[in-house]
């Protein structure tokens, strides 16, 4: 078991093809959870909204996705249709019954393709800043460039909240809670080039017929802040028009692309208010 924020989680790792997958397992015996993070995250972003979860009456699970944090860190293949298939194992494996998927940013994205691929297997989705989007040419050199300018390794843990927070102290923390001590310093917990690779498809096509074939009910949780969110109104107008009826949409006033970290109270409330 290991500590985290005071609370307990234990974890459980899937081996699929070779790959090692991490969970955090919060335990808890409600209606089933799934969590995944976005890229270059990690599974602790959702300590306190899987916290939370679990207190209200669900069994939350949290996993590493492969290429992040205790996860396979190399793995060979990081197609869409891979992190689809991790999935599917980490519900086999861990004995999860039709668990709502929540997904932030890529992770949403992968929710989202999971229930397109296995309509039966989430009985929910929630999509955290995620959607199905447009091809992005220029996503993967502006990801890479990104990576680059990090000053990793980071002196101290408060350098790094510092600079990957940008201003916002509680997403500087996230991303810094996803770093691993070396004896130089601080140092990300996966591989720019693997990340970069990860986006192959988001950089050269959309997946609107992934998200008309989606039946399950969904919400999607956007950013409102000054920076604002990464879906626009346009393309959350067309996922309405996809599928009417079947989505609900919510703007989050003060929060950015991270939701999840800057306003967890506030995401954990429309969660468990769209799941009653």
């Amino acid at each position: 078991m290991t500590a985290s924020l005071g609370f307990r989680w234990a974890e459980r790792v899937v081996v699929r093809d070779h790959v090692r997958l991490s969970c955090r397992d919060w335990g808890g015996s409600g209606p089933d959870v799934l969590l995944l993070h976005g890229l270059a995250g990690h599974a602790g972003e959702w300590d306190a909204t899987a916290r939370a979860l679990r207190d209200a009456g669900y069994r939350v699970v949290a996993l590493d996705q492969r290429g992040h944090g205790s996860s396979e860190r190399r793995p060979a293949d990081v197609s869409r249709a891979a992190y689809v298939a991790d999935v599917v194992a980490v519900v086999s494996e861990l004995g999860l019954h039709r668990p709502v998927l929540i997904g932030q940013s890529l992770g949403g994205h992968t929710a989202l393709l999971t229930a397109a691929a296995h309509p039966g297997l989430p009985s929910a989705l929630v999509l955290v800043e995620a959607g199905p989007g447009g091809s992005n040419p220029g996503v993967q050199d502006a990801i890479g460039e990104w990576f680059s300018a990090w000053p990793a390794p980071f002196p101290s843990r408060e350098a790094a909240v510092a600079y990957l927070g940008g201003g916002k102290r509680a997403v500087g923390e996230g991303w810094a809670d996803g770093l691993e001590e070396r004896g130089d310093g601080l140092w990300p917990r996966f591989d720019a080039d693997v990340m970069v690779r990860s986006l192959d498809e988001n950089a050269t096509r959309t997946f609107w017929g992934e998200w008309a074939a989606v039946t399950c009910p969904t919400l999607a949780v956007l950013g409102q802040g000054e920076q604002g969110g990464i879906i626009g109104d346009e393309e959350y107008a067309e996922m309405v028009r996809l599928r009417p009826g079947a989505l609900h949409g919510v703007s989050v006033p003060g929060a950015g692309h991270d939701v999840h970290l800057e306003r967890p109270e506030v995401l954990h409330a429309l969660v468990t208010g769209f799941l009653g």
